[in-house]
């Protein structure tokens, strides 16, 4: 791996924000006011990954229609749009190393599966000006989600940085893969949605312990 990142990419859910909690509520309510059983928390955290679609898809009952997979996926979206920031947190010591890698003259950004308004929301409700470009989901604009390159490759772009100068962060299979077809080094954090295990079955082969451990990587 280099040493000399010029950019640092950030994967949003589990990595930098602690959005657990509020996925879970906005979940569940949609779940509930749509008919159904609720789940877990613990159930949730492992359908998080591929954005919110596959999220409820997944947090649904076997067998649902697509025409119900929609329904309740616009319960969950007027839900989380009013509730996604009430539980949820920056990691501890996140934000120092944010501004630690700002001041090393490190451009930062985030790439998240998360709808595009929820995650322009939140990285300006929690990192106001931390970070120099942020994308969402935009699959209606022809970006496909994670693990597709096209939004890292977007960024790069955005940020004027080559491949071989920057470096994808995050914590999950999906994250993995995306820095994997776009061709960047990846540093997998264990703080977050995957445990340690999981993520070396994914085959990762760097993973920070903590936000410092992760400063000293890039």
């Amino acid at each position: 791996m280099s040493m000399t990142y010029r950019l640092a990419i950030f994967d949003l859910d589990g990595t930098v924000l602690d959005t657990l909690d509020d996925l879970a509520d906005a979940a569940n309510a949609a779940l509930s006011m749509g008919g159904y059983p609720t789940r877990t928390k613990e159930e949730i955290c492992a359908f998080v990954g591929d954005g919110i679609k596959k999220l409820i898809e997944r947090a649904l009952p076997h067998g649902v229609s697509d025409g119900e997979i929609a329904r309740v996926l616009k319960l969950f979206v007027d839900y989380y749009g009013v509730h996604c920031a009430e539980k949820t947190r920056p990691y501890a010591g996140i934000c120092e190393m944010l501004a630690d890698l700002r001041v090393r003259g490190v451009k930062t950004a985030v790439l998240s599966n998360k709808a595009d308004f929820a995650t322009q929301m939140l990285a300006k409700a929690y990192f106001d000006g931390l970070f120099d470009a942020v994308a969402g989901e935009r699959e209606r604009e022809g970006i496909p989600k994670k693990p597709a390159p096209d939004g890292v490759w977007l960024l790069l772009r955005a940020c004027g940085v080559t491949a071989n100068e920057a470096v994808y962060i995050g914590d999950s299979e999906v994250d993995v893969a995306t820095a994997k077809n776009a061709g960047l080094d990846a540093i997998l954090v264990s703080w977050g949605f995957r445990t340690r295990e999981a993520l070396l079955e994914s085959g990762a082969a760097v993973i920070a312990d903590t936000p410092r451990e992760l400063l000293d990587l890039i």
